[in-house]
């Protein structure tokens, strides 16, 4: 059974076209024959360590035909939530969040009250001293945001710890509960669909993560496709709390399912 109805793709990024920046075998060649194809793509991605004109630049030299306004990087939709939902908050970033994406935010020092503390992907700055500072910020009564809520992620060194983790302890330090802006959030898949400008039943999700990728996409009326790459593993499937419309050996897969 292929992707009937199917107008349009949502693709994850980390383990499905690449790993740390490495494209996975065919996958530039797969997005080039949906491009060519007249297919509708928007890249929806956790990942925050890139500005978004700097992720387009990158995947265009890896081979993917994407132009920029193609990515919705978790940074972006973290910026657009701000300028519109909270206008005017005084923003203290942890992470690896680029200060592009959020132009129109004021963002502030460690040494100024926020009203917002705002986590993007994790690194090194994610340390005890400044986990501290986050937990005293929020003791006295700033909001908890989260440009994902990711718990790992996959390198070419392996599984690393993400924010996600990170966010979890937090909530259960202060008894808050994060407003999270990436996947698996509602928000970041109408952002897709929004950009697409397709309903959700026209419309699948390919990601490597069954819980946050495509679960949290089929709860929206959106197909779900599950590739066997990046952070895939069977023994999650076979605990998830769903079952993917479809899994594959990877986004080489993609184009098949479409009659292409």
């Amino acid at each position: 059974m292929g992707l009937d109805g199917i107008q349009g793709l949502l693709l994850d990024m980390d383990g499905v076209l690449g790993v740390s920046w490495t494209p996975l075998d065919g996958a530039a060649e797969a997005v080039t024959r949906l491009h060519a194809a007249g297919v509708p793509l928007r890249v929806v991605t956790n990942t925050t360590a890139l500005p978004q004109a700097q992720f387009g630049a990158a995947l265009r030299s890896a081979g993917f035909p994407f132009a920029d306004e193609e990515i919705l990087t978790a940074s972006v939709l973290a910026g657009a939530w701000l300028r519109r939902e909270r206008p005017g908050a005084r923003v203290f970033l942890l992470g690896d969040a680029q200060i592009e994406d959020l132009a129109g935010v004021e963002l502030v020092g460690a040494d100024e009250a926020p009203d917002v503390v705002l986590l993007s992907g994790a690194d090194d700055s994610f340390c005890f001293d400044a986990l501290n500072h986050v937990l005293a910020l929020l003791r006295g009564g700033a909001e908890l945001v989260a440009m994902h809520r990711n718990l790992f992620w996959m390198t070419r060194r392996g599984e690393r710890l993400d924010a996600g983790a990170y966010v979890l302890g937090l909530e259960a330090a202060t008894g808050l509960e994060a407003v999270v802006l990436g996947k698996p959030a509602p928000g970041a898949f109408n952002a897709g669909l929004h950009a697409l400008g397709l309903p959700a039943a026209r419309v699948a999700m390919v990601g490597d993560d069954v819980e946050n990728d495509v679960l949290a996409a089929q709860a929206l009326a959106i197909t779900g496709v599950l590739v066997r790459t990046g952070k895939f593993r069977e023994d999650q499937l076979a605990r998830a709390s769903g079952t993917p419309d479809h899994v594959v050996v990877s986004v080489c897969d993609v184009p098949g399912l479409l009659g292409l």
